[in-house]
């Protein structure tokens, strides 16, 4: 740890965190749970809610793909995907679903402001965000992809649109 100039538990806690929190919306596999907090871990979110199905630690499957990370990252369960919104709204988050829709924002082309939280749901690996969660959110996310599959595992997906929105704020502040 040393060597790689990485903080100890204790200062990541006292660090100011990136003004995200990942929203897991009723994920089946608890590696991919323990990815995501792997993903947040490294770029010091904020916190994870996980919701619904989804698995909360110390669940062994999180702890072998979370190497650690359950103990650094604030995380908070919620029976329903809807009391997280609501909570996120209420704290004055933006609410986004990464997510295939007709109506959406393509990753590339978001912009962030480093005067605003955000909340990124990443919803079930088969049925995606639940339907009834989309009317809720302030908009729809959606990662380009140019083969023949239509859909990216979430811990892929997961790391690919926390990266674009820590590099955004990273570069404004």
């Amino acid at each position: 740890m040393l060597e790689l100039n990485r903080l100890t538990p204790a200062a990541y806690k006292a660090q100011e965190k990136t003004p995200i929190i990942l929203v897991l919306d009723n994920i089946r596999s608890a590696l991919n749970v323990g990815s995501a907090f792997r993903t947040a871990d490294s770029f010091a979110l904020q916190g994870i809610y996980l919701c619904g199905i989804t698995a909360t630690p110390p669940h062994r499957e999180i702890l072998k793909t979370a190497i650690g990370a359950t103990a650094s990252v604030d995380w908070h369960y919620f029976d329903t995907t809807q009391a997280a919104v609501e909570q996120l709204k209420s704290d004055g988050f933006k609410v986004f679903a990464v997510e295939q829709v007709t109506e959406k924002t393509w990753l590339q082309d978001v912009k962030t402001s480093t005067d605003e939280k955000y909340a990124l749901i990443f919803g079930n690996e088969v049925k995606g965000v639940s339907s009834s969660i989309l009317p809720l959110v302030d908009g729809c996310i959606e990662i380009p992809q140019f083969g023949t599959k239509h859909s990216l595992n979430i811990s892929v997906s997961v790391g690919i649109v926390i990266w674009e929105f820590f590099r955004q704020l990273r570069e404004k502040s």
